[in-house]
């Protein structure tokens, strides 16, 4: 008891910090958190008691969720560029903008042939649009008013804003 009293102050507490961006940090101690609570699980097993077990089951489940969570929280601060384009429309309105290929609607895990994402689409100042920054092998690239994450070794769309740009 003690233990889901424990663990719903603190799911409680990270509640608020789901919402914004995760750190890789506070991801790491998740994942640290979600393994103890395997380990406990299999002491529950192996005692053979099973309202152990269940509580037990149950607080792996809420470890999963939290840490899903912390991963959807996270995924690049999507809220972020949002409300920063919204009080900054100046900004994001770059005019027209056209490629002098056609415009298609890409999905994160597509490869995409060069052309859509030569350096002349690159975008150089992410952090100007409040965009998360880019790893390594990693590029922001404009496609017409979308916004695109490339993996530049493989040519694979990581992550799409839509509608970015006015």
């Amino acid at each position: 008891m003690r233990k889901l009293l424990t663990l719903g102050l603190i799911a409680a507490a990270l509640v608020p910090a789901a919402a914004s961006a995760q750190s890789r940090g506070e991801i790491r101690a998740d994942q640290r958190d979600l393994r103890q609570e395997q380990r406990e699980l299999d002491r529950a097993y192996r005692s053979g008691n099973p309202y152990r077990i269940q509580e037990e089951r149950r607080d792996v489940r809420d470890a999963r969720q939290e840490l899903r969570e912390d991963f959807r929280g996270r995924a690049y601060g999507r809220d972020d560029w949002r409300d920063w384009r919204r009080d900054h429309r100046d900004i994001y309105a770059r005019g027209r903008w056209n490629a002098p290929f056609r415009y298609q609607a890409f999905r994160p895990g597509v490869r995409i042939a060069p052309a859509y994402w030569g350096q002349r689409y690159f975008i150089a100042d992410p952090w100007r649009y409040h965009l998360p920054p880019a790893r390594a092998w990693q590029r922001w690239v404009r496609h017409y008013d979308d916004v695109l994450l490339i993996d530049t070794r493989r040519g694979v769309v990581l992550d799409v804003y839509r509608g970015f740009f006015f």
